[in-house]
């Protein structure tokens, strides 16, 4: 029996993430969002491709929950975007209530899935989800780090004209401003970029990998970006589905790890069948240490509205 995974939101991050899965011959797909039609019609554009792109997967649009049951992985993107001058936390209240739901809808359908939350502001977003859907920690998982070390893989090789395959970064903390590059542990072919770039060049890589987000709504400005979450999130769903036991930066919610307790934030964690597998803990330095609590201590503050 094949796979299924289920995208609850058919906006761009979403219908983008169900055409890769498609394409990657990963899992049958459901696609739910509330306005009639349109993932009905976006399931239905995704399966016509299928003849012409070489995949035979099953790929349906709902505007209800029902047919979700079973699902080995949910993705929950629902939520509005981020419009120009707006941060993530400006969208806490209304995408709160919208990521309940969805949560308590999935989660009661499909109670053994691994659950990965999009939508922002993601941390707090993964806290709400796992709080309405009542599943473990392990199988609450906030897609955050996957992206913004990609974000910070491509400024990279940019600024040192080398392929991204080269490239390797680790981006901690809360998905947002406060968000914590670690340029010591970020490499090319094993090279830390701190022996590769001076100081300056690192602090202005660093600066534009937290506002990359921010700089995409600024040039689109009407949306928010869309292919690299996708990407991103498909990482993660490959690594669930295959098993993969992959070392990967997720939106975990720690127990005592970095000596924080029941916060998400972005930490290396290995991510396989069971989600994640195991939360690993690198040693930084005081300054390091500081601002990733910093960063936790933001996503705290935006949990406490849900508590």
């Amino acid at each position: 029996m094949r796979k299924k995974v289920t995208v609850v939101g058919a906006g761009n991050v979403g219908a983008t993430l169900v055409q890769r899965i498609a394409e990657a011959r990963l899992a049958d797909v459901v696609m739910v969002d509330v306005v009639e039609g349109v993932p009905q019609g976006k399931g239905l554009d995704l399966l016509e491709a299928g003849p012409v792109m070489g995949y035979d997967t099953k790929v349906i649009g709902m505007n209800s929950y029902d047919e979700t049951a079973g699902s080995d992985i949910i993705v929950i993107t629902a939520g509005l975007a981020r419009k120009p001058g707006m941060s993530r936390d400006d969208l806490l209240a209304a995408n709160g209530t919208i990521v309940t739901k969805v949560a308590k809808e999935t989660g009661m359908r499909s109670p053994r899935a691994v659950m990965i939350v999009v939508t922002n502001p993601m941390d707090v977003m993964a806290y709400v989800a796992m709080k309405a859907s009542g599943f473990p920690r392990e199988r609450v998982i906030g897609m955050g780090g996957v992206l913004d070390s990609a974000r910070f893989r491509t400024f990279i090789a940019l600024e040192l004209a080398v392929s991204v395959e080269n490239t390797h970064a680790f981006v901690l903390g809360g998905h947002g401003d406060t968000m914590v590059p670690l340029p010591r542990y970020s490499t090319v072919a094993g090279i830390p970029i701190t022996e590769l770039m001076k100081k300056e060049t690192i602090d202005k890589l660093v600066e534009r990998t937290r506002n990359g987000g921010a700089e995409i709504v600024a040039l689109l400005k009407t949306g928010s970006a869309y292919y690299a979450p996708s990407a991103a999130t498909l990482e993660m769903v490959d690594a669930v589905l295959l098993d993969k036991k992959k070392i990967l930066p997720c939106s975990t919610c720690l127990a005592g790890e970095y000596g924080v307790k029941d916060t998400f934030a972005g930490v290396p964690v290995k991510l396989g069948a069971g989600g994640v597998e195991q939360v690993i803990e690198i040693k930084l330095s005081s300054e390091e240490n500081a601002a990733f609590m910093k960063s936790v201590e933001a996503v705290r503050s935006g949990c406490a509205k849900f508590m």
